[in-house]
Parts: structure tokens; C-alpha cells; sequence
């Protein structure tokens, strides 16, 4: 997700902070501290507002849990999570891969919820303890257990992509064997939900009076809406690459320059006359590297006449590489999961074709458009 910046990693999972985090983090601080703590309390002003800090923190951090349950159920059941990112609307987990069992999905989807009762319980209990005693402690505890419960109920409603949609189509897809059926089945019924949220969200802003909150419930709806037809799409263009190779989806107009000529002349001889991005090197038909515009431009212009192209490419030895008869779906995945935009294809050392992520996307919209 674009606009956010890792924290580090727990469990070897990348955790990521987009930047409307802070958004929602001032919200949520300001209305339990300005709000709803001094509507049922009696503190110093400075106590509600630290309260409030703390409340904020535990709440994304159980966020944070919930999403982490989700990933770790995954990678036990060979679901690989590259990375968690928190955001306005909460966290989502990048996976490089689908499910490719309906359980494997069921235990995934439904360990999130599993996670959030858990956590509602346990500061139930705390709020239990501390009630008469420790007031702020109480009311802290009492609010996380509630949201934490909301968080899994708001979870388990059977819209697609959100956990219980997930829930929805891995017994869908348990009972019929259809993936494919079943997904779009699980978003149909996730696009329902979300029109329900935006309808709801307009009557609560027209014939209640509720004009923040039902613009809110809107908006949720319409990121819902969005993310159902993202998440089919995408699930879509998975099962269109199933029992395709690298070769038949691969580019074959790539550009090819030897490793022993300057930065110079491949900028005039090569990039300003074809405007291409990506050249791969070769020498006497032997695949040595990479070399992007990212390459060049590392390179000052007045070094350009005396750098040659094999002293900025990345060599082939530290590239992922595809085979001819590799399955295509694997190599987009592959691509997810290392980061990386392009994969050129090899054949015994010989370079024969170069799969990026935007000729990928083409080929499945052009397949699409043919009805095939």
C-alpha cells in the first residue's frame, strides 16, 4: 500500500504505517478523550487525555493482533503473508498467494474474529478486577473490551472481502468445489453489504440528522464496494493464469544491449530513440543482467561516457529468473512476494521473453475481451 512506512517486522511479517493511521488515531484519541471519558468520569483534564493516548495505542494494537492471527493461521497452512499495513479503515495482511484449500482458508479467515473475542475477554476480565479500585485502568479496559468484540462482529459480516465473506465462500467453496463460483458468489453478496452501508449511511445523514456519522457508515460501505470488486478482480486474473506458462504470457519485444558499451550510448542509442524502460544484457546471446532507468540515473551525467552498462546492471546471478514451462501463476506470485516488477525468462542460459507486472495486465484484459 502506497503512503505508508514499515515499523519493523514481528515474526518475520513486515508491519507497515500508512499515513492515514494518524487520522483515524486522532480521532479515535480526541472523541475518548474530549468526549465520552469526561461524559461518564470525574479526572484531571491531563488523566483523560492520557487515558486517551493509551486507549488509542492498545486499541491498533489489537488491531495489529487480530491481523497477525490472520497471518500466522496463514503461513501454518501455506499461505505466505509478506507484510501487515494499518490504515483508516484498520489493518489489512499483503498476501503473495491465495488459499489453495477451502480449510486452509476457513481456519485463516476465522482467526482474526477468534483473535478479537479473545482479546475482548481478557480486558473484560481486566475491567472486572479494576472496577472501584483503579477507575481509569476500568475505564480503559471496558472500552477495549467492547471495541474489540464490534471489531470482530463489524469482521464476521458474510461480505467479501471482510472475514466473514472469507468464511462465507471457504464453505462455499468446501461444499460446490468451485473456487471461482464461489468467490463470485461471496462477492455479489459483499457488494450487497457495502450499498447496505452506503444506504443507510444516506438515510441516517437525510431523515436522522446524523451527518458525521452516517457520512462515515457511507464511506465504509464505499470502501467495501471497492474492495469486493479489487479482491475479484484480482482472484479473477489468478484463475485466468492457472495452466498458463511464462511462455505464453511473456513479452517478446524486449530490448537487448551488449554489457560493454557506456552509459552514453545506451541513453542515445537505446533509450531516448525507443523510450524503453527495461534492457536486458547480453553477451554473444548469454543473459549477464538487468538495467533499468533506476540504474542510470545512479549514475552522475558527466560519468556517463566513461561507466559501461555491466558496472550498473543487476547481474544475472542475483535475479529471479523464469523458466519457459514454469507456471505463470507461480511467477506472479514470485514477483509479489520478492518485490520486484519484472522476471525475465530463461532458456539454458538464453534469454527468450520478459514478464512484467503491466504485460501481465494486459494479456488478462485482452483475453478477457476476446471471451477467452
Amino acid at each position: 500500500m502506497g503512503g505508508s512506512f514499515s515499523l519493523g517486522k514481528i515474526f518475520g511479517i513486515e508491519v507497515r504505517l500508512h499515513f492515514t493511521w494518524f487520522i483515524i488515531f486522532l480521532l479515535v484519541t480526541v472523541s475518548l478523550s474530549w468526549q465520552i471519558f469526561p461524559l461518564y468520569y470525574s479526572w484531571k483534564p491531563w488523566t483523560y487525555w492520557v487515558v486517551g493516548i493509551v486507549t488509542s495505542l492498545l486499541f491498533f494494537a489489537s488491531v495489529l493482533a487480530h491481523e497477525l492471527a490472520h497471518s500466522l493461521v496463514g503461513r501454518v497452512n501455506g499461505v505466505p503473508i509478506k507484510s501487515i499495513t494499518l490504515f483508516i479503515f484498520g489493518g489489512i495482511a499483503q498476501m503473495t498467494k491465495e488459499a489453495t484449500k477451502a480449510s486452509a482458508e476457513l481456519k485463516m479467515a476465522a482467526a482474526g474474529p477468534a483473535c478479537s473475542l479473545a482479546i475482548g475477554g481478557i480486558f473484560a476480565l481486566l475491567w472486572m478486577l479494576t472496577q472501584g479500585i483503579i477507575e481509569p485502568l476500568a475505564a480503559m479496559a471496558f472500552y477495549l473490551a467492547q471495541i474489540n468484540v464490534i471489531l470482530a462482529a463489524f469482521n464476521l459480516i458474510p461480505g467479501f472481502p471482510l472475514d466473514g465473506g472469507r468464511v462465507f465462500r471457504s464453505l462455499m467453496w468446501h461444499f460446490t468445489g468451485n473456487y471461482k463460483r464461489s468467490t463470485r458468489i461471496a462477492t455479489w453478496l459483499g457488494q450487497g453489504v457495502a450499498y447496505a452501508f452506503i444506504l443507510g449511511g444516506v438515510l441516517m445523514m437525510f431523515f436522522l440528522g446524523e451527518w458525521l456519522s452516517g457520512l462515515w457508515i457511507a464511506f465504509i460501505g464505499w470502501f467495501l464496494q471497492s474492495a469486493a470488486s479489487a479482491s475479484y478482480r484480482q482472484a479473477e486474473w489468478r484463475e485466468a493464469l492457472r495452466g498458463l506458462t511464462a511462455s505464453q504470457v511473456m513479452a517478446s519485444n524486449f530490448m537487448i544491449v551488449p554489457s560493454n558499451i557506456t552509459v552514453n550510448q545506451l541513453v542515445w542509442g537505446y533509450v531516448l530513440p525507443t523510450g524503453h524502460h527495461i534492457f536486458l544484457v547480453t553477451d554473444e546471446g548469454r543473459f549477464k543482467g538487468i538495467l533499468t532507468l533506476h540504474n542510470i540515473k545512479t549514475v552522475p551525467q558527466s560519468d556517463w561516457d566513461m561507466t559501461q552498462v555491466e558496472k550498473i546492471m543487476v547481474p544475472a546471478d542475483q535475479l529471479k529468473v523464469a523458466s519457459p514451462n514454469q507456471d505463470a501463476l507461480s511467477v506472479m506470485e514470485q514477483m509479489d512476494e520478492n518485490d520486484i516488477n519484472q522476471m525475465p525468462v530463461v532458456d539454458e542460459g538464453r534469454v527468450i521473453g520478459l514478464i512484467t507486472h503491466d504485460n501481465l495486465i494486459r494479456f488478462l484484459r485482452t483475453r478477457a475481451e476476446l471471451g477467452m
